[in-house]
């Protein structure tokens, strides 16, 4: 892979759009599409980072990336897809940093024959297609860990803010699905653009419903934003985010406001507090170590990890697929795709993938742990 070349990246402007990142000829093609600009560009950047971190090479055959930026963008996440799929004839698409672009690139993948490892969470009708693998944990896994833990807590009327977008939908989604499981009413549902800079009529009308608890459906910096609303109200009681809050830039934004509340996550943010014999403690701390060498103590992020993910997958993938056949055809396409679905278990940093037919998400409970902050910290409780 051309290291020189994806250190240029922020040379040009028009590489921010049009992003692409070539180098010689390589055997194995991957296209990656995240939103390093954009409301996004807290959760792309990360992502677009940790590819610096992949290997030139898989099992002797060169890499070729490509990069772009879709901005969090639909609309352009797909142009992106289809060019890569149409013009530069990738093996894989992995993208992107944002659930609507992830969906846009999921109808191409499809569509085209090339396996999709999204970057974001997916609602069911897309990751249940022929060629899109999900990385992040999927919303259905991480509810559960939520839902129970504020079960545990006493919680059983909350109210809900969250992206106007699917991401929002997701959350809300899952406590109609399984919330009353844990005995769990909505008494208010608020929502917000994830551009937004007030919230403060949406968090009023959420206090004024006087609810046990708050629950946030919102990702990347944008998360802090209700955060720091509720506690600059007077609001006192628990709060609970999703994986996609669970940031260093969180805290830095959110400040005292961000103590004692409840995070589910992805343990790649606290590789150093889990047991030695943990299934992803290995590749988390030297994800971890890795990336923050780089760019910095305490740059970790969930979202760059995925992309970390995705290559733990393709090292072991990648070899099966070659005894079938050569990289940049259409057999290739559909070995590897078959490689990813039935070469697991794939040990990685946010957990322990296992795909098969019937099941593109691939993590079970090992994907999950609780945190919450003290100090300017994160702090695992389980």
């Amino acid at each position: 892979m051309n290291y020189r070349l994806l250190k240029s990246m922020t040379l040009a402007a028009a590489l921010s759009v049009s992003g692409l990142v070539t180098g010689a000829m390589a055997d194995v093609t991957i296209g990656v599409t995240v939103s390093s600009t954009g409301s996004g560009a807290a959760l792309g950047i990360p992502l677009k980072n940790s590819v610096e971190l992949w290997p030139t090479e898989i099992a002797g055959e060169k890499l070729n990336v490509i990069v772009l930026d879709d901005a969090g963008d639909p609309s352009i996440a797909t142009t992106n897809a289809r060019r890569f799929a149409n013009d530069d004839k990738v093996d894989v698409i992995v993208g992107s940093a944002l659930t609507p672009a992830s969906i846009a690139i999921s109808g191409v993948a499809n569509e085209v024959g090339v396996t999709q490892l999204a970057a974001s969470p997916i609602p069911p009708n897309v990751y249940q297609t022929k060629w899109t693998f999900v990385l992040p944990q999927d919303a259905g896994l991480i509810a559960h860990a939520l839902f129970k833990k504020m079960q545990e807590d006493g919680v059983k009327t909350f109210g809900y803010i969250g992206f106007s977008d699917s991401y929002g939908d997701l959350w809300v989604n899952q406590f109609k699905a399984i919330g009353a499981e844990y005995g769990l009413e909505m008494v208010a549902e608020e929502r917000y653009a994830r551009p937004d800079t007030s919230v403060s009529g949406q968090v009023l009308k959420l206090i004024a419903a006087r609810p046990d608890a708050i629950f946030v459906g919102a990702s990347g910096t944008g998360a802090a934003l209700p955060q720091v609303t509720l506690r600059e109200r007077g609001y006192t009681g628990p709060i609970y985010q999703t994986h996609g809050a669970a940031t260093f830039d969180f805290i830095r934004i959110a400040g005292d406001a961000a103590n004692n509340t409840v995070f589910a996550s992805g343990p790649v943010m606290v590789p150093e507090d889990l047991p030695d014999d943990n299934d992803t403690k290995a590749e988390g701390l030297a994800y971890v170590q890795a990336y923050e060498a780089k760019f910095g103590e305490g740059t970790r992020t969930q979202f760059g990890a995925h992309v970390h993910d995705a290559m733990a997958i393709l090292k072991k993938a990648v070899p099966i697929a070659l005894e079938k056949a050569k990289p940049g055809t259409p057999e290739f396409r559909a070995a590897l795709r078959d490689a990813i679905e039935s070469g697991g278990p794939f040990p990685a940093s946010q957990g322990v993938f296992e795909y098969t037919p019937e099941d593109h998400l691939g993590l079970d409970e090992r994907a999950v742990v609780l945190l919450t902050v003290e100090n300017g910290k994160f702090k695992l409780i389980k």
